[in-house]
């Protein structure tokens, strides 16, 4: 029943058509090993390899066994067992799925070489029995931070989900995590992944949120992957966990399934009361991979490329990245502020200030911060497009974009005619090069002349969008128009005085890493 239920709202049919191709490389190695073996035996050359193996020895691994037990069959099929089973589970999504338990357990038997030998009819039964036990596994994984809880708190309760948890040994005296410990956290964010039709989190994923919460934020409460979830770690290695309430009914389901008695019904059932304010609503979080990405950011190597003086300077670590990924992580360093600069193929990412802290933050919440003063979300262009089209711009009209950014409205705007102004250095630079007319001063400070259109996305934190659309108003020219983006739950209640307002939108899940959902006010001064 677990494996039924869960498999159909989970798992999408898996073929095992690769079986065939896999089996016949496994079969071609197995025949290379045969040769060898009769090569060096049979013809009794096993006295001489020991000279290649004292000339091109490594000193640090060096073999001192006998050249028999170097070309031992039986070592040498093993190793080939195991490499071959640990490969064809790789092609299937079985080991995501593991609980952390089972997973340690197929690690070790691939490192001790233990596996079954490679053959067709066990690979077919295997790989088909765990495919068919996916399901199972989830509700494993959602059981195993219940197996993994702390014995001696009273704080964990029987019930289910919907209270605080504590973990013990998560972290040691020196700060190290507890893989152990940290996988069955991952367990638990992988399959409230799932119920947020969200990918998965790599292996090391709440390794990284750990570390940062005991490093950077030891003894207080994080929310984590949008507000699914909260932890908080203290300096004596314990975790304390705690899920929203709109997934802890869910996770409480999984486990009706594997204990139907043990669950009461008023904990698996959704809740009808509204959500406690000590918790936040949840967001829409950004892809994992976009924060794997973001988290193996290393500074710019200043000193020896010479790039630039700005030690606020960032660069992606080596190897392949899926272009899609990389368009999400360039969208979300935008949205704080980053520039990216390039120089002889060479391309980083600079800020006016130290991102480290920001970065951090949006790895363990798995959102862009609006909290943060250097909050900046670039107005997507087909939104852009709408706000320069609502505000009407004649031939002659001046224009002004208040807290510009990096131009997306200004590059939309009549440039002979548009003044911009921005209060970040960096990105004044920017809107310059562009052959903008840039006033580098905080916005509401401004108090020069007097425009006929103003477009303008204002930040939204704090409440500091009411005040930036407010001040703007007072530079408008009688007759003048303003067209401004401002939050979807300020649609047909906002007004200004001196303007007649109207409303487009709302617009939704236009920001990456947010929620937000936005309309458009555009208010015409009489």
């Amino acid at each position: 029943m677990v494996t039924e239920i869960l498999e159909q709202e989970f798992f999408a049919p898996a073929s095992t058509d690769m079986v065939n191709t896999v089996i016949g490389r496994y079969r071609g190695e197995l025949t290379k090993i045969e040769h060898v073996c009769q090569f060096l035996h049979g013809d009794g050359l096993a006295s001489v390899v020991h000279y290649f193996m004292d000339g091109n020895r490594d000193s640090r691994d060096r073999f001192t066994g006998s050249v028999e037990k170097l070309f031992s069959r039986d070592g040498a099929i093993a190793a080939l067992n195991a490499h071959y089973w640990h490969h064809i589970m790789q092609m299937t999504d079985v080991l995501d799925c593991m609980p952390a338990k089972r997973r340690e357990e197929w690690f070790e038997h691939i490192q001790k070489m233990t596996t079954p030998e490679f053959e067709e009819e066990a690979v077919r039964a295997t790989l088909g029995e765990l495919l068919a036990l996916r399901g199972k596994f989830l509700a494993e994984r959602v059981d195993g931070i219940f197996q993994a809880l702390s014995r001696t708190h009273v704080t964990n309760q029987p019930e289910g989900f919907g209270k605080r948890m504590i973990l013990t040994g998560v972290t040691n005296d020196w700060g190290a995590y507890a893989r152990s410990q940290t996988g069955h956290i991952n367990d638990l964010r992988s399959v409230i992944a799932k119920f947020m039709q969200r990918d998965e989190p790599d292996r090391n994923a709440s390794n990284r949120l750990v570390e940062i919460a005991r490093a950077y934020h030891r003894g207080e409460w994080l929310d984590v992957d949008g507000g699914a979830l909260r932890l908080r770690c203290y300096k004596n290695g314990n975790a304390h966990l705690e899920v929203h309430p709109d997934m802890a009914w869910k996770l409480n389901q999984v486990l009706a399934l594997l204990y139907p008695a043990a669950i009461p019904s008023q904990f698996r059932t959704a809740p009808k009361r509204k959500v406690k304010k000590e918790y936040t609503l949840m967001e829409r979080p950004l892809p994992f991979a976009v924060l794997q990405i973001l988290h193996r950011m290393r500074p710019l190597r200043l000193i020896r490329e010479r790039l630039t003086d700005n030690r606020n300077s960032l660069e992606f670590d080596y190897g392949e990245k899926d272009k899609h990924v990389m368009a999400e992580v360039e969208k979300v360093l935008e949205a704080i502020g980053g520039i990216r600069c390039t120089c002889d193929y060479k391309a980083w990412w600079e800020f006016d200030y130290d991102p480290d802290p920001v970065i951090k933050s949006i790895v363990v919440s798995g959102c862009v911060p609006d909290h943060k003063s250097h909050q900046y979300y670039p107005t997507p262009r087909g939104l852009a497009a709408r706000v320069v089209e609502l505000a009407d711009i004649g031939d002659a009209d001046t224009c002004l974009e208040p807290s510009a950014g990096t131009g997306v409205l200004a590059d939309l705007l009549p440039k002979g005619r548009t003044t911009c102004i921005e209060v970040s250095p960096l990105h004044a630079q920017v809107l310059a090069q562009k052959g903008h007319t840039v006033k580098e001063v905080d916005f509401l400070t401004y108090e020069g002349q007097s425009f006929d259109r103003i477009v303008m996305n204002p930040p939204f934190s704090q409440g500091r969008w009411r005040s930036h659309v407010e001040h703007a108003a007072s530079l408008l020219s009688p007759g003048g128009k303003l067209a401004a983006v401002i939050p979807a739950s300020a649609h047909g209640k906002f007004h200004v005085e001196g303007l007649n307002v109207v409303y487009d939108g709302p617009y939704n899940n236009q920001f990456s890493g947010t929620s937000t959902s936005v309309t458009i006010m555009v208010g015409e001064k009489a």
